[in-house]
């Protein structure tokens, strides 16, 4: 691995490329990583000290994922801006049915936790110059092509193009950049006909650190607490699931008819919609590629598959799937292999797929269940949400899976290991 410029190279220095990057240097971390990012970094140009925005982009870590992120020695540093979910609240809208999920039931002071984005990007920046890795930032990468010790890999800084040689290419830059079918592979998509509407949200009544998943006969929405981690405030962060029709009309109104629309679907729980923030929205659809390793090449993160977010598994599949990926290239290392050897990826593949495809097949089906249907799939949905309250076996299966802790993850300097409640 000494004839090329670095053994493997990540193209995308966001969440997923980030974190894969850190799991690298604590993991195998006689390897040489370069990371290839489109925006700007610069350790002079991170803050002494963060002071969340009320507009900031967020993201649900399950209980599962902060067990990561201690292996990682970044979880003391995360946790100084991470909202704890102590409760789970899941309802069908007009129907009575309903199931609640509490982490002392566990034993956990937590069932999973809310950070702002930009916070969790800052810290990993922050854990990352203490490391050896290598950035190329601004620049892109934009394209690949097989050579004698590896891959040959383009990266455009502005006008200039060159040549960076590696062992292999981690493709970690989403799946809207182009890459991944630049380099020839094919994604499927199944659309949902709906958009995700994100945006924070103030309520009258605290949300004493409870996370509210609510299935509308026109789509399922999210609320999650946001704000303190110590005190329970009114902030949520809100997912609201709507038609393209319905996303136009909510776009179109004021603050004040924005949070009565969101009243009238949502309902009281909470008291009564006070402030409603900066809006973005995307259309909705699941994304998979079946076969997302190749001699030299892996697609991760959303680049390898993208999930509805109302059931919040996205990053938390994806953050396992990066440590079963370190783990297989720590084994690499160890044994003197290449990591684009196909045989490591293969294998990396085989260890993550069969998460993914439950992951996949959970959040798609609580989308065509609680979605708009028949009148008797309604009453049939809601009886299960019942026998889901008073079933303490299937409750633990569906509280596994809400935290994160039923699929593998790696053990930094040991073997791998699956959670368990």
């Amino acid at each position: 691995m000494t004839h090329s410029d670095t053994d493997v190279i990540i193209a995308g220095g966001g969440l997923a490329g980030a974190t894969l990057a850190l799991a690298l240097a604590r993991v195998a971390p006689a390897l040489r990583v370069t990371v290839v990012e489109a925006f700007p970094l610069s350790a002079d140009a991170l803050p002494e000290s963060y002071q969340p925005s009320y507009d900031a982009r967020s993201t649900a870590l399950a209980w599962g994922s902060r067990l990561v992120f201690e292996e990682l020695g970044l979880w003391s540093r995360l946790s100084e801006h991470a909202t704890p979910i102590r409760h789970i609240h899941v309802s069908d809208r007009g129907r009575f049915g309903a199931t609640r999920l509490a982490a002392s039931e566990y034993g956990q002071e937590a069932l999973g936790y809310v950070v702002d984005n930009r916070w969790m990007g800052l810290c990993l920046m922050r854990e990352l110059l203490d490391t050896g890795t290598q950035w190329h930032a601004p620049a892109e990468v934009t394209g690949m092509e097989p050579c004698q010790h590896g891959v040959s890999v383009a990266v455009r800084t502005g006008d200039d193009t060159r040549t960076i040689t590696g062992q292999c290419l981690i493709v970690a830059d989403g799946g809207r950049s182009g890459l991944r079918e630049k380099l020839g592979f094919q994604p499927r998509h199944h659309g949902y006909e709906q958009n995700a509407l994100i945006a924070n949200v103030s309520t009258s009544d605290s949300h004493q650190f409870t996370a509210f998943e609510r299935f509308t006969d026109t789509g399922p929405m999210a609320l999650l607490p946001h704000g303190s981690p110590s005190r329970a405030g009114r902030q949520s962060a809100l997912v609201w699931t709507l038609s393209d029709k319905e996303l136009g009309e909510v776009l179109e109104m004021s603050d004040g008819d924005k949070c009565q629309r969101l009243q009238e679907r949502f309902g009281w729980r909470l008291g009564r919609f006070t402030r409603i923030g900066e809006c973005n929205h995307y259309p909705l659809k699941l994304t998979t590629v079946d076969e997302p390793v190749r001699p030299g090449v892996a697609l991760v993160g959303n680049a390898a598959h993208a999930l509805h977010p109302v059931a919040g598994q996205g990053f938390n599949l994806a953050l396992r799937g990066l440590m079963t990926l370190a783990e297989q290239f720590r084994l690499a290392a160890e044994q003197g292999l290449s990591p684009g050897d196909f045989h490591i990826l293969r294998r990396y593949h085989e260890l993550h797929s069969p998460d993914w495809k439950q992951t996949v097949q959970f959040s798609d089906s609580l989308i065509r269940i609680f979605g708009k249907s028949p009148a008797p799939v309604a009453v049939a949905r809601d009886a299960g949400l019942v026998g889901l309250d008073l079933l303490p076996g299937a409750k633990r299966l569906f509280a596994r899976k809400a935290m994160g802790t039923g699929g593998r993850r790696a053990v930094i300097n040991g073997p791998a290991a699956s959670g368990k409640i």
